[in-house]
C-alpha cells in the first residue's frame, strides 16, 4: 500500500492576546477561541450567532433579485389552477430544487408537475424538445431549478408558445459573442459551448429579454446584492418557496401550515447545501444546520425510506451522512439511470413506493461503486503506462471506450485525490467523446478549457470542475494540449497538497471539554472543514499496532510530557510508516480529535491525517 501524498503544512499563526480575551468574553478555553479567532469570528456576538444557528438568521426572500416577481406570477398561477412544470436538473441539487417546489405549489393547492432530463441522452439543463413537449402538454409556466441561466434559445421555445418561464439557478454565467449576437453561457459541470469569458457581466436582463423573470442570488440588479451569493440551488428554490407563501397570505409571514412545511422542507434543502459543496457558512450553515436537524424526524415518506436504505433511522445525522451515505443514492439514479425516479420517491406519499425506489437507489450505487472502481482500476494503469504520475508530469487525461459517461466525474476527483493534479476523463463512444474533470486550487479549469477550445467540440463549467465534448480524432491533440498548458500555469509548489492546520494544541488541552467545543463548529464541508490541530513534538512511546484487514493502519500511543498518560492515535493508511515509528520517534502530527466511547468508557482519540518528522 502506498504512503498518503505528503503535504504542505499552513498552520493558521496564534494570535495569544486576542485568543485570551476572546476566551474570556466567551468563557471558553483559549485552544477555541483561538480557532474561532482563524475561521474569521472576531466579536462574541459573531461567536454566537455561528455556534447556535437559528431561523430567524435567515435572510428575507424578497432581497432577492427578482423574487417578489417571481413569487407573484407563481402565486397567481396558484389561484387560476394554470399547470406549473418544475424542470430541475440531475445532481442532488437539481433533484432537492425540484422536489422543494413541487412540494410548495401541491402545499397552496397548485397544480404542478416535474421534468428531470436524462443525463447522458439529453445532458444538462433545458433542452428545446423537452421544452417543447412540456408547453404541448399544456404547461403555462415553467420554473427551472439549478438550471437555466444559460438557456436563451430554449425559453425562447416557451415563450413563442406563450408559456412564462421563471429561471432560479445559481451557477456563474459567462459572456458570449456569436457573430453580432451576444449571449451568456452558464457553469454547470456538464454545460458546453461558451466562446469566451468575461469576467464583469453588467446584467442579464438585457440578455434575457424573453424570460418573465432571473432569480439568481449574484444577478446584478438595482437593489443592494443578495447577502448570501453562494446559495445552492435548492437554497434558491426553498427561498422562492418562502416567497410564495408570502404572496399568497398578502402580508410579511406564510400561515402557519405553510410555516410548518417550510421547517419540514429545509431537510431536502440541507441535502443540495451539503451535497452541492457550497461554502457551509453564513445563510448556507443555518439552513444546513436546521436541515440536518429535521432529517431524522422528517415527515416526508421519500426522505424516511431513503434514510432507511442507508441504515441511519433514528440516528443524529451530520454532513459526512448526507454526503457520503444519502447524498450517493441520489446522484447514483441520474448517473446509472434517471434521476426521475429520485424525485418520485422524494414527492410521493405512497410508502411502498418510496420504499420501493429507495431499495433500487441502493441497486444503482452498489452498481455505481462497482464500475467507479472498474474505471479507476483502468485509469490508474494508464496514469502509470503513461507516467503521467512523474515528476515534471503537471496534468492528467486520460480517454478510452465503453467508459461510463455518468461515472468518471467521479473517478477524475478520485485521480485528483490520489496524484493532485488536474485530471480530465473522456468516455470515448462511436467516433465522440463526453469527458468531465476536476481541477486543484489554482488551476481554473474552465479556462484551461478554453486554451484548448480548438479540439473541442463544446465545454462550459468553472474552477474546479468542467465537462466537456469533443472527436475521438481530436483527443490526443486535447490531451497534449491541455497538459501542456498545465505546465505553464502550474509550479511544483502547487502540485503538493497543502494542509490548512487550525491551530497548534498542545496534548494537556485536548480533553473533552475541547472536543464537544469543536464540534459546534459543525456542520462541516466546505468553507468550514472540520478543526485540525497541530501537535508537535510527540513522543512515540510504544511500536505501533497494525490494525485493519491487511494491517494498513496503525494505533499510535504518543505523549508531549515525560510524566503524563499517552494518548492514542489512529492513522489510516500509515501502515508504511511502521518501521519509522518506533519508540523514542518524535513526530508532529495533524489531527482530528474525537471521542471515543466503548463498553461505556469515553476518552478523546486523535486521528492522524499527517505526519511530520522534524529535522528529517
Amino acid at each position: 500500500m502506498d504512503l498518503p501524498t505528503a503535504r504542505r503544512w499552513n498552520v493558521a499563526p496564534p494570535d495569544p492576546s486576542a485568543a485570551a480575551a476572546l476566551a474570556h468574553r466567551l468563557k471558553t478555553s483559549p485552544l477555541m477561541a483561538q480557532v474561532l479567532l482563524n475561521r474569521g469570528l472576531r466579536e462574541p456576538d459573531e461567536c454566537a450567532t455561528f455556534l447556535r444557528p437559528t431561523l430567524r438568521c435567515l435572510h428575507d426572500p424578497f432581497l432577492l433579485p427578482n423574487l417578489h416577481k417571481a413569487a407573484e406570477r407563481v402565486a397567481r398561477a396558484v389561484r387560476e389552477k394554470e399547470k406549473i412544470v418544475v424542470y430541475g436538473d440531475y445532481d442532488v441539487d437539481g433533484i432537492t430544487a425540484t422536489a422543494i417546489l413541487w412540494h410548495a405549489i401541491k402545499a397552496l393547492g397548485g397544480v404542478v408537475e416535474f421534468y428531470i432530463p436524462h443525463r447522458i441522452e439529453e445532458g444538462y439543463g433545458l433542452n428545446a424538445e423537452a421544452v417543447a413537449q412540456v408547453c404541448e402538454q399544456g404547461a403555462k409556466l415553467i420554473i427551472t431549478v439549478d438550471c437555466g441561466v444559460t438557456a436563451i434559445e430554449q425559453v425562447k421555445v416557451a415563450c413563442a408558445r406563450g408559456v412564462d418561464v421563471i429561471v432560479t439557478d445559481h451557477h456563474e454565467w459567462k459572456c458570449r459573442k456569436e457573430g453580432s449576437g451576444i449571449g451568456v453561457q452558464g457553469s454547470g459541470e456538464e454545460d458546453a459551448g461558451f466562446s469566451s469569458l468575461n469576467p464583469e457581466p453588467r446584467s442579464l436582463n438585457p440578455l434575457f429579454p424573453d424570460c418573465f423573470a432571473i432569480v439568481h442570488p449574484r444577478l446584478p440588479h438595482d437593489g443592494p446584492p443578495y447577502p448570501n451569493p453562494l446559495l445552492c440551488g435548492a437554497g434558491v428554490a426553498f427561498k422562492l418557496a418562502w416567497g410564495v407563501g408570502k404572496v399568497m397570505t398578502g402580508g410579511d409571514r406564510v400561515s402557519d401550515d405553510f410555516r410548518a412545511f417550510l421547517v419540514n422542507a429545509m431537510a431536502l434543502a440541507a441535502l443540495g447545501t451539503i451535497a452541492d459543496v457550497v461554502p457551509l457558512v453564513g445563510e448556507n450553515r443555518i439552513i444546513a444546520h436546521q436541515g440536518l436537524v429535521g432529517l431524522r424526524e422528517s415527515r416526508l415518506v421519500g426522505l424516511r425510506a431513503l434514510i432507511a436504505s442507508a441504515k441511519l433511522t433514528g440516528q443524529t445525522l451530520d454532513s459526512f451522512d448526507v454526503g457520503f451515505k444519502l447524498a450517493p443514492r441520489l446522484n447514483a439514479c441520474g448517473r446509472m439511470g434517471h434521476a426521475r425516479l429520485a424525485v418520485e420517491m422524494l414527492t410521493t406519499d405512497d410508502e411502498r413506493k418510496a420504499g420501493e425506489i429507495a431499495d433500487y437507489l441502493e441497486h444503482q450505487n452498489r452498481a455505481r461503486q462497482a464500475i467507479e472502481r472498474k474505471i479507476l482500476q483502468q485509469a490508474v494503469e494508464q496514469v502509470e503506462e503513461k507516467k503521467l504520475d512523474a515528476d515534471g508530469s503537471c496534468a492528467i487525461v486520460l480517454g478510452r471506450e465503453e467508459w461510463h459517461a455518468g461515472v468518471i466525474g467521479i473517478v477524475a476527483s478520485r485521480l485528483v485525490d490520489r496524484y493532485h493534479r488536474p485530471a480530465v476523463m473522456v468516455a470515448l463512444d462511436n467516433g465522440h467523446g463526453q469527458g468531465s474533470g476536476r481541477s486543484i486550487a489554482g488551476f481554473h479549469l474552465s479556462r484551461a478549457l478554453e486554451a484548448c477550445a480548438e479540439h473541442l467540440d463544446g465545454f462550459g463549467g468553472h474552477e474546479m470542475a468542467a465537462g466537456l465534448t469533443l472527436q475521438t480524432s481530436k483527443f490526443e491533440d486535447f490531451r497534449a494540449h491541455f497538459c501542456a498548458h498545465a505546465g505553464s500555469v502550474l509550479s511544483p509548489e502547487m502540485l503538493v497538497p497543502e494542509l490548512r492546520l487550525d491551530a497548534v494544541a498542545p496534548l494537556a488541552q485536548l480533553g473533552e471539554a475541547l472536543v464537544q467545543g469543536l464540534k459546534r463548529l459543525g456542520p462541516f464541508g466546505h468553507g468550514n472543514p472540520k478543526p485540525l490541530l497541530c501537535c508537535k513534538g510527540l513522543e512515540v512511546v510504544a511500536l505501533p499496532r497494525r490494525v485493519g484487514p491487511s494491517g494498513d493502519h496503525l494505533q499510535i500511543l504518543v505523549r508531549q510530557d515525560p510524566a503524563a498518560r499517552p494518548m492514542k492515535c489512529i492513522a489510516f493508511g500509515y501502515g508504511p510508516l511502521f518501521d519509522r515509528l518506533t519508540p523514542g520517534t518524535v513526530v508532529d502530527l495533524a489531527v482530528e480529535a474525537s471521542v471515543n466511547e466503548y463498553n461505556g468508557y469515553r476518552n478523546v482519540e486523535l486521528e492522524v491525517k499527517d505526519v511530520q518528522f522534524p529535522g528529517a
